[in-house]
């Protein structure tokens, strides 16, 4: 298996993405809180 994907159970690992607005947001402006992280294919593609 690729040593890049995740199992269930496991931490998630550190990124920085932008928001809708433009402005960056880190999975540690999270830390101590659940949080949900969603992921869906790209737009207009099969899946």
């Amino acid at each position: 298996m690729a040593d890049w994907l995740l199992s269930p159970g496991d931490a998630a690992p550190s990124f920085t993405l932008l928001d809708q607005n433009g402005a960056e947001v880190s999975l540690e402006d999270f830390a101590g809180q659940r949080l949900a992280i969603f992921f869906y294919p790209k737009a207009l593609t099969p899946g």
